[in-house]
């Protein structure tokens, strides 16, 4: 405890529900405004950008490289952080995530916007957690792209998929980070 009589888990949940309810305040504030539609594309840009704050930040703190072992361990704090319950496992060339709570989720439910969730999930977790792939890609210039190929990523890049999701009432998220192989990779959500 300290001089505010707070424990660093009070002050941490503080920021952490803080983060949560700004996010889902800004959202609502826009869609009032303007519409699902647009707000969801506008959250879309939002979510392009903050993840590689994260990872870079995260990268820096941790004093972390490029590649999927070190992804593994970015993505690991940051899911802690937030509140998540996952297993993370390797499998040759890839990170198996099973995430059995996501706290984003549990929010939509809890206010009452359940059955928005999955069109949410369909554009916000696909676009978060692709730009964590591409930030921890090996070749990555820091802008997104790689030195390679153009789209994201080069030969050694990681690419990012579903195979199961909560929000389409499934009993957890399976989420994949892959090297990228010649033939690329399919979302399989």
């Amino acid at each position: 405890m300290n001089e505010n009589g707070l424990t660093e888990e009070q002050k941490t949940e503080y920021y952490r529900r803080s983060y949560t309810a700004v996010d889902g305040l800004w959202f609502m504030k826009i869609e009032e405004r303007l519409g699902f539609d647009l707000a969801l594309k506008i959250d879309e840009s939002v979510w392009s950008i903050l993840p590689k704050i994260q990872a870079r930040t995260l990268k820096g703190m941790m004093n972390l490289d490029d590649g999927i072992s070190d992804l593994q361990r970015a993505l690991s704090a940051r899911l802690a952080m937030e509140g998540y319950e996952f297993e993370m496992e390797r499998k040759d060339d890839a990170l198996e995530v099973v995430v059995r709570k996501c706290p984003w989720h549990q929010i939509m439910v809890r206010s009452g916007r359940g059955s928005l969730s999955e069109q949410v999930s369909d554009v916000i977790c696909r676009v978060e957690n692709g730009t964590w792939a591409r930030e921890f890609s090996p070749g990555n210039r820091g802008d997104g792209k790689s030195s390679g190929d153009g789209e994201g990523g080069d030969s050694e890049g990681i690419v990012f998929e579903r195979e199961a999701r909560l929000c389409r009432g499934e009993e957890k998220c399976r989420l994949w980070f892959r090297k990228k192989c010649e033939t690329g990779y399919q979302d399989k959500s």
